[in-house]
């Protein structure tokens, strides 16, 4: 017997193919981190009237988490970008617990954990059992295999890579990543919930750093190069990129505000899965890590924060 199978989805075609299921409709959200990008994620689902749940091992994170969010909706306020009646809203829409399971009634979860695979994958051990078995999963990494993780929990065709920039709350871009067994019902919901937030989608294949960090932390590493070679120093190759190729930042400024130990975990994910000696990270960025200097969250990194303005450390 002959089926026909159509070309563009690979599914057979006429009354053999199966219905098309409908993307399930996010009504909730759960947040596990409560750091920068975790808050982040959490002002923008609230200020879109989505009721969000914040789950962080310690309760002193979530409380300084609600603090920046009261800040930085404050900071819309004052910018008329939003009235006070919509921060109220928001903040009354976000609650927070150390308890994995708060998140038991939730419509999707998005993971926002340490950017490292070890630590994220002890995160799905303890978070999976407490998920209703329609809860979409989501991870905010910014380089690590999302067939990878999802196949470290029991819903790999729930499972999505939806990556946000930082901060969150001002950045419009959230990229896409489907795994290798991510159905297409996950795919348009976390896309439609992206449009919902007010951002703009872009789609990434599953390959080391996705888009942005594919080609953004490369070119901060390199700049950690020039400094470790003596080509510049700090200011110099700041004041150049800024200057000479109309970047709003320098790339070492940017490696701070990022966080160096990001950086340096990101060119390891590149290093190790794409076998290239071009994405070695730099010794100096191992230095700086190892030191404790990861940049503005620690005060100090390629400047020192505790001074004003912030000075160069070479």
């Amino acid at each position: 017997m002959n089926i026909d199978v159509n070309l563009v989805t690979g599914q057979p075609s006429g009354s053999m193919a199966p219905l098309a299921t409908e993307p399930p409709n996010i009504r909730s959200v759960g947040i596990i981190g409560a750091g920068q990008m975790g808050n982040g994620i959490a002002h923008v689902c609230a200020l879109a009237g989505l009721p969000v749940t914040i789950v962080d091992i310690k309760q002193d994170a979530l409380s300084k988490a609600m603090t920046i969010m009261g800040r930085n909706l404050a900071r819309q306020v004052n910018r008329s970008i939003i009235s006070s009646d919509q921060r109220d809203e928001a903040l009354a829409l976000v609650s927070t617990s150390t308890e994995y399971a708060a998140l038991g009634t939730v419509d999707l979860v998005i993971e926002a954990a340490t950017e490292k695979e070890d630590v994220k994958r002890i995160v799905f051990k303890a978070l999976i059992p407490n998920l209703k078995p329609s809860c979409l999963v989501a991870s905010n990494t910014s380089s690590i295999s999302i067939t990878r993780l999802g196949a470290a929990t029991d819903r790999p065709e729930k499972f999505i890579g939806m990556h946000f920039m930082n901060p969150v709350p001002v950045m419009k871009l959230v990229e896409i990543i489907r795994g290798i067994a991510t159905d297409e019902p996950t795919f348009q919901a976390v896309r439609n919930l992206a449009q919902k937030l007010g951002k703009v989608s872009a789609v990434s294949e599953d390959f080391p750093a996705f888009i942005v960090n594919r080609i953004l932390v490369p070119m901060i590493n390199e700049a950690v190069y020039a400094l470790y070679e003596g080509v510049g120093s700090v200011s110099a190759i700041d004041t150049s990129m800024k200057l000479g190729a109309n970047h709003p930042m320098g790339p070492l400024e940017l490696a701070d505000f990022i966080g160096l130990d990001t950086c340096l975990s990101i060119m390891q994910v590149l290093h190790e899965g794409l076998a290239d000696s071009k994405y070695r990270p730099c010794p100096l960025l191992v230095k700086y890590v190892e030191a404790g200097w990861y940049g503005r969250k620690t005060g100090r990194g390629f400047y020192d924060y505790t001074q004003t303005p912030p000075r160069p450390t070479r």
